[in-house]
């Protein structure tokens, strides 16, 4: 199983990282360990003093595929959920300011926490599915899939024409704005349609 993730896939994300807006899908992976299921806590990595919380809907691959047309590419996942892509910020702005890659600011241990999944079946329209982060019951991202750059299909299609997906992998589909910090003791909860999916401590 592998974790692929979206980056820059909202606009208004894109512009509070002062990053153009992609022509094509931007993606980068993580390893299977930085998956954390069961709502089991987060713990504060020691190599980072600014972690930063990114929301993101999360598709669950439900067989191989490989040069995926985009009219099919519905036909390759079954459930929708939610997670966290945990961002070493300070890391990622040493090695982006070397030219160097930054997956140890994102592929780390634990930084990919994911919550309940969903039948697709169960939304009314897959393009405007909302969904929010609250950070000790406060509000600190909205989302909502009508302001996809590249839809969920797009999105597979585009990725198979590089790595072959299998069953089980898991694809982060892209944050919106409002990312920040979070600290030890903070609770994070997030929800898909106001329904509470995700819910766990950092420490």
């Amino acid at each position: 199983m592998k974790i692929i993730c979206i980056g820059r896939n909202y606009a208004e994300h894109a512009k509070e990282m002062n990053t153009a807006l992609p022509a094509e899908p931007v993606f980068f992976l993580k390893p299977d360990t930085a998956i954390i299921k069961d709502n089991i806590p987060f713990y504060y990595p020691d190599f980072s003093k600014e972690l930063h919380h990114e929301v993101e809907l999360v598709l669950k691959i439900n067989k191989p595929g490989k040069n995926i047309e985009p009219q099919f590419a519905h036909k390759y996942y079954d459930e929708i959920g939610i997670g966290i892509d945990f961002t070493a910020r300070d890391i990622q702005a040493k090695c982006k300011e070397k030219g160097l890659p930054w997956e140890k600011a994102k592929a780390f241990d634990g930084s990919a926490p994911i919550g309940q999944f969903l039948n697709k079946k169960m939304f009314a329209d897959l393009n405007e599915i909302r969904f929010h982060l609250n950070i000790n019951g406060k509000t600190v991202q909205t989302g909502n899939t009508k302001d996809l750059l590249f839809s969920f299909d797009k999105v597979i299609s585009y990725i198979s024409k590089f790595i072959t997906l299998k069953t089980g992998d898991l694809i982060f589909t892209g944050t919106p704005e409002g990312v920040g910090s979070v600290k030890i003791g903070d609770q994070l909860e997030a929800f898909i349609e106001n329904q509470s999916r995700l819910n766990f401590e950092i420490k």
